[in-house]
């Protein structure tokens, strides 16, 4: 929208949360609040977005990722929601057209209900649009006070700590998300007073104003009070990341995954999965992972960042984190796949393996109690149980490359850099500190001895 720009307000401490960390950088379905409203931002393509800071003003410019169309702008001292928009008007004093102010604590808002508040402040001619909701408990929330006179027009908005205790019981809030026209915006804030209880500059203030002066006041009312949910406290935050998670997998199954027990299903809000996909109970999956179809994801799986193609198996309490796995693949129980670990098709890792930086082919196996790190190892390969790649030498990490068809045995450590030719056989208990070539045979144990009544002998001396 070539004449709508969006002004997102983020200075706030939000000192109920009782943390070090501002309150929009807490997560919701793994992003922090503010990336949840950036996004809803973007979505409106407008021409500018403005993120007003102030407490830890870099940390919050540190957490989004780069973007031309954002610019960042501080409010020091914090003086209120007035304040927090004339603080933006560096950017924007003679702009024309739109500004929608929206709050970055406000992560449910969607982008539809965006669009009608833009069509209706638009088609309106007004001079401000506000978003409002009717709730069962209005607390904490300014209120809407309506003018019986005028056909129940909304005449000005008075905050909970202002309120009488007759306009207390009013059910219509105000959810802090509003469309202004440009032109006369920065003036008529200006003329706003701080004589309220907090002794700061109340943006509601603006309504009174231009109803006074005569310019239209127009309203949209959510029919899901949900979405201008406010988060102020660490029990609001789990509130809203409930409605989200159940959001998700509500979708999630109306496009053909099978969600066992979505009340213990947590998915954030950018993870993808193919339809016959099938999540057991308590299952976390996170980031941007991406799931194919037919897979199967059983408890205590946890799935970061990973991209698992189709009919993946991934049994009981597996760590998967920044992970590749390939189509009809198998993973743990109790596997760790870590960073840049790449399961090739129809492989199979089993329990207690654990892969970093390591490539495991196309039909191999490690079944049982390995390290496979900074590995490549080909198709086919069978690696035995207790098999460590031994891939740093307390300086650097070193590569082993294992080639295809090639049988490692049970305790074996390889000692990398090193190479294990194609179909070459490491006997169990090697320690291989050399390469193996191609169709070789490697062993490093001694000969086995036996000792003949050796028992009977150790008994007879005591």
């Amino acid at each position: 929208m070539s004449d709508l720009h969006i002004v997102v307000l983020a200075a706030g401490k939000g000192t109920r949360m009782n943390s070090a960390q501002p309150k929009v950088l807490h997560r919701v379905a793994g992003r922090p609040l503010l990336e949840h409203v950036i996004a809803t931002a973007r979505a409106m393509a407008p021409r500018s977005i403005t993120v007003v800071v102030g407490h830890q003003a870099e940390a919050l410019k540190q957490a989004l990722p780069p973007d031309s169309n954002l610019t960042f702008v501080v409010q020091e001292p914090q003086l209120g929601t007035a304040h927090a928009l004339l603080t933006s008007g560096t950017n924007l004093e003679g702009a024309q057209g739109t500004l929608v102010l929206l709050s970055a604590d406000v992560p449910l808002l969607s982008t539809n209900t965006l669009k009608t508040l833009v069509n209706r402040h638009t088609s309106t001619g007004a001079a401000a649009t506000i978003v409002t909701a009717v709730v069962d408990d209005p607390r904490g929330y300014g209120r809407i006070v309506r003018d019986p006179s005028s056909g129940e027009q909304i005449a000005r908005i008075v905050e909970e700590k202002d309120a009488t205790s007759r306009e207390r019981e009013i059910r219509e809030i105000n959810s802090g998300i509003y469309a202004f026209a440009l032109e006369g915006l920065f003036d008529a804030v200006r003329s706003i007073a701080s004589e309220n209880a907090q002794g700061e500059y109340y943006l509601p203030d603006l309504v009174a104003i231009y109803r006074q002066s005569g310019r239209t006041v127009e309203t949209v009312i959510v029919s899901n009070p949900d979405e201008i949910r406010g988060i102020n406290s660490r029990s609001e935050l789990a509130a809203v990341s409930t409605i989200v998670r159940h959001k998700k997998a509500a979708e999630l199954m109306a496009s053909g995954v099978t969600i066992e027990d979505p009340a213990t299903a947590y998915i954030d809000s950018e993870v993808t999965i193919g339809a016959d996909t099938i999540l057991h109970p308590g299952v976390y999956i996170e980031g941007r992972t991406t799931i194919g179809s037919g897979c199967e994801i059983h408890s205590g799986a946890r799935i970061v960042d990973s991209q698992i193609g189709d009919r993946v198996k991934v049994f009981n309490h597996c760590v998967i984190e920044s992970a590749r796995i390939a189509a009809d693949a198998t993973v743990g129980p109790f596997a760790h796949l870590r960073k840049d670990a790449d399961v090739r098709e129809g492989a199979r890792v089993g329990n207690f393996v654990e892969m970093k930086n390591a490539v495991l082919g196309p039909g191999s196996k490690a079944s049982h109690l390995a390290y496979l790190g900074d590995a490549t190892i080909g198709a086919k390969v069978n690696i035995g149980a207790g098999t460590i790649t031994c891939n740093f030498d307390g300086t650097t990490k070193n590569p082993t490359v294992i080639g295809d068809g090639a049988f490692i045995g049970s305790d074996s450590q390889l000692i990398a850099p090193v190479t294990i030719g194609e179909g070459a056989y490491v006997g169990s208990g090697t320690t291989i500190r050399e390469n193996v070539p191609a169709g070789g045979l490697a062993v490093s144990a001694g000969k086995q001895r036996n000792i003949e009544g050796w028992v009977d002998k150790k008994k007879n001396k005591k």
